[in-house]
């Protein structure tokens, strides 16, 4: 299954959930990540935070949406939203109709710069814990409609 997080800059937010995805997804998952407006660059926090929990860090970078809606583009089953911008912004077409839900979080990167490593551990763990809810459900067997009811509900955890 093939899940693109998206969020405005793809910086933090779906940086963390696509590592997390990968980490914890194992061969049952291939995440992606990106942006309506990529901020360039992985925010240092983020980058910080993966290393000092043991993950890869070395291939990650802040992109466009753009290159997965184009006709030659991964194929997606599923497009997650992470920031409230980015869910009421119109998505490009993404080829195929992939299931698509919203699991808002605050963005750590807009906290004040002493309040930044709380807010960022803060938002890995909910993503952590929502990767969790998913992960411990047979997504894969789910149909389109019922998988869109399961992400929808992790989404709107605590």
């Amino acid at each position: 299954m093939n899940i693109l997080v998206l969020c405005t800059g793809n910086s933090a937010r779906s940086i963390l959930a696509e590592v997390l995805l990968n980490h914890l997804g194992g061969e049952r998952l291939t995440a992606h990540s990106a942006g309506s407006q990529p901020a360039g660059k992985v925010h240092p926090q983020a980058l910080s935070l993966l290393a000092e929990r043991g993950m890869a860090i070395d291939n990650l970078r802040s992109k466009s949406w753009d290159e997965f809606a184009a006709e030659n583009a991964t194929k997606l089953d599923v497009v997650i939203t992470v920031c409230d911008s980015a869910a009421s912004e119109t998505c490009p077409y993404w080829p195929g109709a992939p299931v698509t839900a919203h699991w808002g979080l605050p963005d750590p990167a807009a906290a004040a710069p002493d309040d930044q490593p709380k807010a960022f551990r803060t938002t890995y763990a909910r993503l952590e814990a929502r990767i969790a809810a998913l992960l411990a459900e047979p997504f894969e067997a789910l149909t389109p409609p019922a998988l869109s009811a399961l992400l929808s509900r992790i989404g709107t955890a605590p």
